[in-house]
């Protein structure tokens, strides 16, 4: 791996210059360790204390839509993979709690095997599912907090105010803010986006496999032309290397990391992330447009595709 783009950890960065001059004009990832920690939604929300009920309260009566996937806790993105249904916020957060009111039995039992019996003949008196019947397929992806260009597609607009734009931000205009929140284990798909992207973990655990926009031969992106193209034809968790040979050097232009709580990771455009979150995971993440493509006039297009072309040719 290059040196000049291996990501790296800062424990302080507190302005805007520091961020463009250091990260941002680098193109590289970088966590951003403790970024979050000032916010009303990293201390309001923790689904282990009290932030399932307090979230029940501004937002429950919300329709929000929910991406169910047959081949979860892997949820890919093309619309052929999944299918997003509406759902009331209200249900998602007591599939939560049902999930959390399992775990906690579950730990009982195994701290206290004599008194095993009772905990199960005591879970049995109350209405709850098992933890099998939990649809572990839902997860809440990309729903909108905020969207500069669609207001009409906001559905959590409410929960804005406990989300405080970091410093290192200043002023840019941000293009969205939404939220991703999973009940069980999940695994996004190999994909890039076409924003600049600070991911930021409010309460839970994600580990993110990052690679740069270099190593697109060897995740075989899909067609340019078609809905999902900025995702990968490869199922990394069970590659078919007779159909993407090249995949089988994929992981040595991979680098992985670990965000805990509180934590941020800047992922620019176009580099490929996959996203494997634990239990009960809450984040948030902030899109905006690069310098590059703001200075990218559509005029100019034809002019930097052949010069694009010729470097390559």
């Amino acid at each position: 791996m290059e040196e000049c783009i291996q990501i790296r950890r800062y424990e302080e960065l507190h302005t805007a210059k520091e961020f463009e001059s250091l990260i941002e004009a680098q193109n590289v990832p970088a966590v951003l360790c403790g970024c979050i920690k000032n916010w009303r939604a990293f201390s309001l929300w923790n689904p282990r204390n009290g932030g399932l009920d307090y979230l029940q309260e501004r937002v429950g009566s919300a329709m929000v839509e929910a991406m169910v996937s047959s081949s979860a806790p892997i949820f890919y993105g093309d619309l052929g993979s999944h299918e997003r249904v509406p759902l009331p916020f209200s249900m998602f957060l007591d599939l939560c709690k049902k999930r959390i009111h399992m775990q906690t039995e579950q730990q009982h039992q195994h701290l206290d095997d004599d008194h095993s019996v009772a905990s199960q003949t005591d879970h049995t008196q109350h209405d709850y599912l098992s933890l099998e019947d939990v649809p572990e397929q839902i997860y809440l992806a990309q729903v909108p907090i905020m969207n500069r260009d669609r207001e009409e597609k906001v559905q959590l607009g409410t929960l804005r105010e406990d989300i405080q734009l970091p410093p290192i931000l200043g002023a840019k205009e941000l293009s969205s803010i939404n939220l991703w929140m999973n009940n069980a284990q999940s695994r996004s798909s190999t994909h890039y986006d076409p924003l600049h992207n600070l991911l930021c973990i409010v309460s839970g655990r994600k580990q993110v496999v990052l690679w740069p926009p270099s190593a697109s031969p060897s995740l075989y992106p899909m067609p340019i032309y078609g809905e999902a193209s900025n995702h990968s034809l490869v199922a990394l968790e069970n590659p078919d290397y007779s159909i993407y040979p090249r995949a089988e050097c994929s992981m040595e232009f991979a680098q992985k990391v670990v965000l805990e709580a509180g934590d941020a990771l800047f992922i620019p455009e176009g580099w490929f992330h996959q996203v494997d979150s634990d239990d009960l995971t809450i984040a948030i993440n902030l899109w905006w447009r690069s310098n590059t493509m703001s200075c990218m006039l559509e005029h100019m297009d034809a002019y930097y595709l052949r010069r694009i072309l010729r470097r390559y040719w």
